[in-house]
């Protein structure tokens, strides 16, 4: 009996693990399944509107190994429900930030207003 109460203890704590990631892990998991081209891992790290945004752009590029994206990140803010990551890789010359809200208790990349401007 003790053995069932751990594994279901330990099964808990596995499924609560990867929504409790941090808003710059969610970034490099946004960048990664967008060159990748995993558009399940992208639409689950993404709100509904920045994923519409990213897939009409998605085609430009050619799908790359996610594994050698040399995710950097260069700065974090975080407060209660907002996060931006601004962060290098090697798919792009300049670095990028991306928006992060909470969403469904996890952190989601999402679109900037037309006049928000990032921390950084």
């Amino acid at each position: 009996m003790k053995n069932y109460v751990f594994i279901l203890i330990l099964a808990i704590c596995v499924s609560c693990t990867e929504s409790q990631m941090s808003p710059a892990m969610t970034a490099q998991k946004v960048v990664e399944s967008f060159y990748a081209k995993d558009n399940s891992q992208l639409k689950k790290y993404t709100t509904a509107e920045s994923y519409e945004s990213f897939l009409s752009v998605q085609d430009m590029f050619e799908a790359q190994n996610s594994s050698s994206s040399n995710f950097k990140v260069l700065e974090e803010s975080i407060d209660e429900k907002t996060a931006w990551v601004k962060f290098s890789t090697r798919f792009e010359d300049n670095p990028e930030t991306f928006k992060l809200i909470q969403e469904d208790g996890m952190w989601k990349v999402t679109e900037s207003g037309i006049k928000e401007t990032s921390p950084f």
